[in-house]
């Protein structure tokens, strides 16, 4: 039987305490020895990152025949290493990235490997043995104004084995200090800020003296992914430059290592207005490497004898925009074998052979990886979600062609199904059909959530193109209401929220998402816009949104939501917009430019340009060049474009929330529209929550922003919704 009610007031089990306590952040998996390590998100401790680990070893079953292996075993308890209140979390760039890693060496008396990690409070590099407290590795930086927080930071770690047997770790170091010049502004009155990869020894000596530490590269604006060679000879790292954002442009250094460090070397790949990522040795001599140069991110090599080689050429990426240090998209196997992550927005899990730019599709569920490790007997763990799964971390067997002959011998190679043949080249002239690569079905080791809600109370997720006068397309994400049992009232169309994600260089792939079915579960449309700028769709998608932002994205969204209306799928006198970071610009810009919107939540959200330059780290604190234009010469852009600039065209309500400790899109964003509607008298709410930066973390602060957000689009839009107390609306 189904009970009608009027969308947006039904009741929902999906309740903002469940959002905010229930799930888990996890963080990209690694396998270390036979476990399997990662870390956890804790809400209800502050939100500290915690690193934990299997109890025990993840096995492989002993070999199966051609039908397929059993699944792994997965030991049911994991064990947290990482001691409160410490918190592997790092604020190079302020977006951090990778934080910790393990040296494998057990200690003297046999303890387990050691752990090295930045502890969020002071920045500083750790290390500990599990069941010990832990202990710096690296020095307090000097107090410097500028850096509003610790003057010396670290991201990144790499682990390194020296010719002579010392093992160290190299860490990207961003350095506020000045070096021995002191703290100063550089040439466009920006805080002076270095970036390079130094190597922090193990024993402690840099803790107290920091001389110690040893810088290997030279100093760059913004550097990343330093690769020793396997025999030690040559390093290879990426960097960049202000203006350049990493999906602008970067440069791909190979450089020799003389007495531990090397000099400027040679630039074999990139340029200003071609991003080159995550270099990876093949061997002694060859490179592989990701380049956008012919418009997506495609797999290219490098060695000095034969130059640069594209392996193949395909309208995929096979990367996409690194806005945290250590992200990854493919893993090495063996001189001519990588495990490639490729698509169009969703992500598909493939082989790739170099040699002949051939691609073996797996079969996987997944349709987002946010990281991958395959161990050497060939146990893969992934981290991924899909549109009926939420993130989790996952097991599985990969195995490679010669692996899945030695366990059916009997087996003809030629049966099996071949790769699939891309256009980077044919198969090397004389190679027999080979078996293809297979991976068996994924067994959870950990889910984000433990406490999956009925499957009638989610959203089914409907991916859309919608057509551009100008022949283009925009790309989103549908979600209509949907909770089994209830519908709306005959003739009525449900409200719509259009979601706009930050970045803007981001895009939000085609996932299960408990914050949509929060919505959706109550009767509300949720649809989630990949404006034009968004990463997943190509170089020339992306750059729709140069010196366009405030006006692509915006038209985009608006165009979605008239194609909804056009539809019959929304009404369209109750549509919203929400959005963090960029994407509260664009809920902003939308609100204030067009008349499409009834009401809009910006969360930590961009209001104008000219003191968001100045006040914004250093990472993104000329990504607005591109994005808008180079100030000052193009002030009247920066005004123009901004949201404060056109207050006095906005009548509708809005909700603004932000994080007092926000060095991304600082507190003064959001207090100055709040400021310029209370002057105007629209009627708003401002949230600020103690202790948050960019994004909220704590529990409390969740369940505050997620009910606060429903109760305004229940006074805006014109229903009640069940069991959330009332936001007090302000008009002065």
């Amino acid at each position: 039987m189904v009970t009608t009610l009027p969308y947006g007031s039904w009741p929902s089990p999906l309740t903002a305490d469940l959002l905010a306590t229930g799930g888990t952040r996890l963080g990209s998996p690694r396998l270390v020895g036979r476990e399997v390590w990662w870390t956890e998100g804790i809400a209800t401790e502050g939100g500290r990152q915690a690193i934990v680990r299997t109890a025990g070893p993840v096995a492989l079953p002993p070999a199966g025949g051609a039908e397929g292996p059993p699944a792994p075993s997965v030991p049911a308890d994991r064990v947290t290493v990482l001691p409160a209140p410490f918190n592997a979390r790092s604020r190079v760039h302020e977006y951090g990235g990778s934080s910790w890693g393990v040296v494998p060496a057990p200690g003297p008396d046999g303890q387990g490997p050691l752990v090295v990690f930045v502890n969020f409070a002071d920045q500083r590099v750790h290390a500990l043995r599990e069941g010990e407290q832990p202990r710096p590795l690296t020095p307090a930086g000097p107090e410097v104004e500028s850096a509003h927080g610790p003057s010396l930071r670290w991201a990144d770690p790499t682990v390194i084995t020296l010719a002579d047997g010392t093992t160290e770790v190299w860490w990207v170091c961003e350095d506020h200090t000045g070096g021995e010049e002191g703290p100063r502004p550089d040439a466009d009155g920006a805080p002076h800020i270095e970036r390079s990869i130094v190597a922090v020894p193990l024993d402690g000596s840099a803790a107290e003296d920091p001389a110690a530490l040893r810088r290997i590269t030279p100093a760059s604006r913004f550097i990343a992914h330093p690769r020793l060679s396997p025999d030690g000879t040559h390093l290879a790292w990426i960097s960049w430059e202000h203006p350049q954002m990493p999906w602008d442009g970067t440069e791909l250094h190979v450089a020799p290592l003389l007495d531990g460090s090397a000099g400027e070397g040679e630039i074999i790949a990139g340029g200003t207005d071609v991003s080159v990522l995550q270099p990876e040795w093949l061997d002694d001599e060859r490179l592989l490497y990701l380049s956008d140069v012919t418009g997506w991110w495609n797999p290219w090599t490098w060695s000095s004898a034969d130059g640069a080689r594209q392996v193949l050429e395909r309208e995929e990426e096979f990367a996409g925009p690194m806005w945290a240090l250590g992200t990854t998209w493919y893993q090495v196997l063996d001189a001519d074998r990588a495990l490639v992550q490729h698509g169009r927005a969703a992500t598909s899990l493939s082989v790739l052979r170099i040699s002949t730019g051939e691609l073996a599709p797996l079969d996987c569920p997944l349709t987002e990886v946010g990281g991958m490790q395959r161990r050497e007997d060939g146990l893969l763990v992934l981290a991924g979600a899909s549109p009926t799964a939420f993130g989790a971390i996952h097991l599985a067997e990969l195995r490679l062609e010669e692996e899945i002959a030695q366990a059916d011998p009997s087996a003809d190679p030629s049966d099996a199904a071949p790769a699939a043949a891309s256009t980077g080249g044919a198969p090397a002239a004389g190679r027999a059909p080979s078996a293809a690569p297979s991976l068996s079905p994924l067994t959870l080791l950990r889910s984000s959530r433990d406490d999956a809600p009925d499957p009638g109370l989610l959203p089914e997720a409907e991916s859309i193109e919608v057509p551009l006068a100008d022949g283009g397309v925009v790309h989103a994400i549908v979600h209509r209401p949907r909770q089994e049992g209830l519908a709306g009232r005959e003739g009525e169309l449900p409200p719509f929220i259009a979601q706009v994600h930050g970045g803007p260089t981001a895009h939000v792939p085609p996932v299960l998402s408990l914050p949509v079915a929060y919505y959706t579960s109550r009767g509300l449309g949720v649809v989630v816009v990949n404006y034009g700028g968004s990463s997943g769709y190509g170089r020339a998608y992306r750059d729709r949104l140069k010196g366009q932002w405030g006006v692509v994205d915006v038209a985009d969204t608006v165009a979605v939501m008239e194609h909804l209306v056009a539809e019959g799928i929304a009404d369209g006198e109750r549509l919203a917009i929400e959005g963090g970071s960029a994407g509260g610009w664009t809920t902003l810009a939308c609100l204030t430019r067009t008349d499409a919107f009834a009401a809009g939540v910006s969360s930590f959200g961009v209001a104008e340009l000219e003191q968001f330059r100045l006040d914004t780290h250093d990472f993104e604190s000329r990504y607005i060049d591109g994005l808008v234009g180079p100030y000052p010469e193009r002030r009247d852009l920066y005004v123009e474009r901004a949201p404060l600039s056109h207050v006095d065209e906005l009548e509708v309500p809005v909700l603004l929330l932000q994080g007092d400790e926000d060095r991304i899109v600082p507190p003064s964003q959001s207090e100055a529209f709040r400021d310029a509607l209370a002057a105007k008298g629209i009627p708003h709410a401002y949230l600020l929550f103690e202790g948050e930066q960019h994004g909220f973390r704590k529990a409390e602060t969740i369940v505050t922003a997620i009910e606060s957000s429903l109760s305004f689009y229940g006074q805006v839009l014109g229903f009640s919704p069940a069991c959330v107390p009332v936001l007090a609306l302000e008009r002065n």
